[in-house]
């Protein structure tokens, strides 16, 4: 039975999605289980095993990995007629640095 697209809300559309994926992931583990059993078999009938062909090197597994989030660099310059304004030293320069710069103000006399 084909489910119909049409009439199905964005929640069950995902939920379908979401199902397909997991079919295609174990699908795609079954194939790789047998094409691993069928380089065995083509091995042993040669005489060798698997790892003696391959040189021991097996496959590297994905792994899911989570990403942290990335911290803020320490501030290395401030303004020096506002200390709550600060700038890391990287990216854009703020216009405070700039304008500080341009009237004749060392960058170095600018760091915490």
């Amino acid at each position: 039975m084909k489910p119909d697209l049409r009439s199905m809300t964005r929640k069950e559309l995902e939920k379908l999605k979401a199902n397909v994926e997991k079919a295609l992931e174990r699908l795609a583990a079954r194939d790789k289980k047998a094409a691993l059993a069928a380089a065995e078999k083509a091995a042993a009938a040669h005489g060798f095993s698997l790892s003696e062909i391959t040189g021991g090197v097996t496959a590297p597994k994905a792994r899911k990995t989570k990403k942290s989030p990335k911290t803020a660099s320490a501030p290395k310059y401030k303004n020096p007629a506002d200390p709550n304004q600060t700038w890391t030293g990287k990216g854009r320069q703020p216009t405070w640095f700039k304008d500080a710069v341009t009237s004749g103000t060392s960058p170095d006399a600018m760091e915490i």
